[in-house]
């Protein structure tokens, strides 16, 4: 089967069902497993430290989360 055809076929799909497989291969391009396992392990780290953060009381702000996610590729 051809990418033409690949296209052709996810057109005839109902809007809920594109939407659903659109969900999947972002997931699949840009979910957890696309990173490596140092990664992950650190991603992992980071999201635990935000929690305990959050339960403690302390916040952040909108560019410190980013500056601190920036850390991680996601490409």
């Amino acid at each position: 089967m051809s990418i033409e055809q690949i296209e052709e076929a996810i057109q005839k799909l109902p809007a809920t069902e594109r939407e659903a497989l659109e969900s999947r291969l972002l997931a699949r391009r840009f979910g957890l497993h696309a990173l490596s396992e140092a990664e992950r392990a650190g991603l992992t780290a980071s999201l635990d430290e935000a929690e305990r953060d959050i339960d403690e009381g302390r916040s952040y702000t909108f560019d410190q989360v980013r500056q601190h996610l920036g850390k991680f590729r996601f490409d």
